[in-house]
């Protein structure tokens, strides 16, 4: 049986592809079309999905949709007219969108796939999510816990969820019986705080977590005034200092500016003494300027986590479950994550990789196979390889029709050489396998340097990434010896990890063994592997330990600024030469800068002259 899932028009649009209850394929729309965050229909995702399965959408038994279209209609009318006249704007544009696309969800389904009516099914936004994360975990039974900025109506769900595995103990079921609704929303309360910082909402969420730690909470009494949170974790915003529930344009208002000041100037430059503590070049004022806008960071931060640390225990006290499953774009807060899993009350927590809307449509699938159909569980999500794979063949034949220089080598000699590029500082393009559904980089598509060295933070950051010095680079460990580097308990048997979805302490005395890797808090975010999971990447990772005695990589995604991870073969060429990257390697084909004879444009087959 094959069912696929479909999100989109929103952001981050994807399609995902079950057989039998099994993930055969899972993308990001994105990655195809090249745009940040793209929310437009997912054909080219779904293309994907079917040839990987060598299927044609005739044969699929059903298409599921992450949302109810009409419902998420009604809150958009009812929350345009009951703001009238300040959302003639947003009614306007709604009508607009809404009338032309979005309401005939169904009728486009069947124009763009031909498939019957009757195989077109659809979930709630929440549902979608709670499905994404409990039935890839590997739980008989958990709590639930969603949190975004808004589905239909919802923000923020809870419940309790079972599964049959075969052995007829429980049945297949997710029970969402508390919810918070819109406006009150923790994901557009933090997206508000995004926009203010000067980064682009549902994309720069996770710079302001970054922007955090180099700042001090001050202000958590100011934030506190937007939102009221009871000792159970439920909350209400002050709307009056919010103006997305009825503007296109901004996400908070004038009210919010003068109680937090001026906006940070997208373009900017972030410095502040601990980003530039040894140069003086810098107005003082601008870094002090900069410091308040990262300890209103660190604020808004703080409130978050411990809101949400609030909903998990009482969740918990509600349940008395052992374990958690969370989703929606608010499980992606990795330092939240951290403090869950270190200081909650729950013994297992599992988020699913793609947490946010793009998972939607993974869970849409899954909640159609194992509750409406009623299917057995007989499957664990154990990695995020579900993307496009690109054979030797392929590769090839991209180098040769570039005229480029290559070498091939067997696994062994390349760890090698690229071993000593790493203790060299020299900085690797890291291209293999199939791409990784969701955001994160997980070793198929990765930049990978030496940890150890504190200058890769700037050369990463300024001269390959062309980003903001605030940003961290993920520590990718070999999962027996994280322990030995992160105070984490019991990061061997800890989901998260595998998926980058924590933010870990690193032990004190090993904050100057991996200071490339080491946030200014003192902090990492870690990624366990194990070989089982990427043998290559594993592969790779030990023999660096083994001629440094740190079993650790840099590992940063494949990209610039700005851009998606890369897919194809030609889109790491691209960035390859469009950075400072010495070495590209693409499975087991390397290609180096230093013997290239010159500058690449990637447009061309030839050198070009320096």
């Amino acid at each position: 049986m094959y069912i696929l899932g479909i999100s989109c028009f929103y952001h981050d649009a994807a399609a995902a592809l079950l057989m039998d209850g099994r993930i055969v394929a899972a993308a990001e729309e994105e990655r195809f079309t090249r745009i940040k965050g793209d929310s437009s229909f997912p054909q080219r995702a779904i293309d994907f999905c079917l040839r990987t399965a060598g299927i044609t959408a005739q044969e699929l038994d059903y298409v599921v949709f992450y949302e109810k279209p009409l419902l998420k209609f009604e809150r958009i009318l009812y929350s345009t007219l009951a703001t009238v006249p300040r959302s003639a704007g947003l009614f306007r544009e709604a009508m607009v969108t809404w009338f032309s696309e979005k309401l005939w969800m169904k009728a486009l389904l069947v124009k763009r796939l031909h498939v019957p009516p009757d195989r077109i099914l659809f979930v709630e936004h929440h549902l979608s999510h709670a499905a994404s994360a409990f039935f890839c975990s590997p739980f008989h039974e958990a709590a639930i816990l969603t949190l975004d900025g808004v589905g239909e109506w919802t923000t923020t769900a809870t419940g309790f969820a079972t599964a049959d595995w075969g052995d007829g103990q429980r049945r297949n079921q997710i029970t969402l019986d508390r919810e918070i609704r819109f406006p009150h929303s923790l994901g557009l309360l933090y997206s508000a705080f995004t926009a203010w910082l000067g980064f682009v909402v549902n994309n720069g969420e996770y710079k302001v977590m970054g922007m955090a730690p180099y700042g001090t909470p001050r202000y958590v009494d100011k934030v506190r005034k937007l939102i009221d949170v009871a000792a159970d974790g439920s909350f209400q915003l002050d709307m009056r200092y919010f103006s997305f529930h009825h503007s296109t344009q901004h996400t908070y208002n004038r009210r919010f500016v003068e109680l937090f000041g001026v906006p940070r100037h997208p373009k900017s430059e972030f410095v502040t003494d601990l980003t530039h503590p040894d140069d003086t070049t810098f107005d003082r004022t601008l870094k002090e300027t900069n410091q308040y806008y990262a300890d209103v960071a660190a604020s808004i931060q703080l409130v978050t986590e411990e809101t949400i640390l609030a909903m998990v225990r009482d969740l918990h006290r509600r349940t008395g479950a052992e374990n958690l499953c969370m989703a929606g774009g608010v499980a992606l807060n990795s330092v939240a994550n951290g403090r869950i899993v270190r200081e909650g009350p729950f013994k297992q927590v599992w988020i699913q990789p793609a947490a946010g809307d793009s998972g939607g449509a993974l869970g849409a699938a899954l909640y159609v196979y194992h509750v409406l159909l009623g299917k057995p569980r007989s499957y664990t999500m154990e990695h995020a390889y579900w993307g496009e794979q690109y054979s030797c063949a392929e590769i090839a034949a991209f180098l040769n029709d570039k005229g480029l220089p290559y070498v091939e080598l067997p696994d062994d000699r390349l760890f090698e050489r690229l071993v000593d590029d790493l203790m060299n500082q020299r900085v690797i393009g890291w291209f293999q396998g199939r791409f990784e559904w969701g955001p994160r980089a997980l070793g198929n598509r990765s930049i990978l340097a030496d940890p150890r060295s504190e200058a890769m933070k700037t050369i990463v950051n300024s001269k390959i990434k062309f980003r903001e010095p605030f940003r961290p680079f993920a520590p990718a460990v070999i999962e027996a010896c994280a322990n030995d580097f992160f105070t984490t308990p019991a990061l061997d048997k800890n989901y998260l990890a595998r998926y980058m979805l924590m933010v870990s302490p690193v032990e004190t005395q090993k904050r100057c063994v991996i200071p490339a890797t080491t946030h200014v808090d003192g902090t990492g975010r870690l990624q366990t592997v194990r070989p089982e999971w990427n043998p290559r990447y594993y592969g790779l990772i030990e023999a660096f330990g083994h001629a440094t005695g740190v079993p650790i990589i840099l590992n940063t995604s494949f990209n610039l600024r700005g851009e998606p991870i890369v897919t194809t073969p030609q889109n790491a060429f691209n960035t390859f030469v469009g950075s400072d990257i010495d070495v590209l390697v693409l499975e087991n084909f390397m290609v180096r800068k230093d013997e290239m004879g010159g500058r690449w444009d990637p447009e061309y087959k030839g050198a070009v002259g320096e």
